[in-house]
């Protein structure tokens, strides 16, 4: 039997999983701050939706890091934070990124 914070966890990831996705090579940049300083890497997306993306970064983060993301096809940038670190590859991390509060044409695809 799974305790109540599993079973929650387990049903916001089938409807998190289950919003739309579209393959779509996107250029990102990503933006924080740490130890009062600017930084800033470059990636692309490797799927898009609503809520969010998964993306291909040069710099690993961890889980939680706040970042602004800028698409940069239109140079619209949005607050995310990184929900998820899959492996490093040549090209990055993988990452997956929550958008907060999106504009509805971040991406500008209808979804």
């Amino acid at each position: 039997m799974l305790r109540t914070d599993e079973q929650d966890y387990l049903d916001r990831m089938k409807h998190d999983r289950a919003s739309v996705r579209l393959n779509s090579r996107v250029k990102i940049a990503l933006k924080w701050y740490e130890g009062g300083e600017t930084h800033h890497a470059e990636g692309y997306t490797m799927d898009i939706s609503p809520k969010g993306c998964m993306a291909m970064v040069a710099q690993g983060f961890a889980v939680g890091q706040r970042v602004k993301l800028t698409n940069l096809v239109n140079q619209k940038v949005v607050e995310a934070i990184v929900i998820w670190r899959g492996h490093e590859g040549r090209a990055g991390w993988e990452l997956g990124i929550e958008l907060q509060e999106p504009p509805f044409d971040f991406w500008e695809v209808d979804f």
